[in-house]
Order: C-alpha cells, then sequence, then structure tokens
C-alpha cells in the first residue's frame, strides 16, 4: 500500500503524518508512509489544501486532519 501526506509542514500536516504512521502501525499493515512537501507534486495530486491524504493513488481528505480511527477505516477496507 502507497500512502502520501500532503502539506508542507505545518503543524496540522505533521499531526496528519502522526495520525497516519500511527494508524499503520496499529492495523499492521505493509505500507509505505511518504511526506510530500513539494508544493508542484502536491498539485499535481489535484490538491489545493492540505493536510491531504492519498492512498494508493486515491484522495482520501483535503484541508482536515483526520483521526488515526478514520485512516485506519481507510486502510482496512
Amino acid at each position: 500500500m502507497d500512502i502520501k501526506v500532503l502539506g508542507p509542514g505545518c503543524h496540522r500536516c505533521e499531526a496528519t503524518e502522526k495520525n497516519v504512521r500511527d494508524a499503520v502501525a496499529e492495523v499492521g499493515i505493509d505500507a509505505e508512509v511518504v511526506k510530500v512537501t513539494d508544493s508542484m507534486k502536491i498539485a499535481r495530486h489535484g490538491v489545493f489544501g492540505t493536510p491531504a491524504v492519498v492512498v494508493d493513488g486515491q484522495i482520501k481528505c483535503v484541508g482536515k486532519v483526520p483521526t488515526k480511527e478514520e485512516v485506519k477505516e481507510w486502510i482496512s477496507g
């Protein structure tokens, strides 16, 4: 599984990355979590609000910090 956390590195983006990494660890799946901070790379995903989370190419949230439970739903399904 390929998970991207999109954001410039603000507090909300860091919180999003932590929730994603914690959820991956708790679920115990094999996933690569990558933090993308480059604004051009973020824009290539069609995302213009951050933080955002992309799971296997699908945008799961934009402009908010997802809860760990939300992330678990995305990666377990």
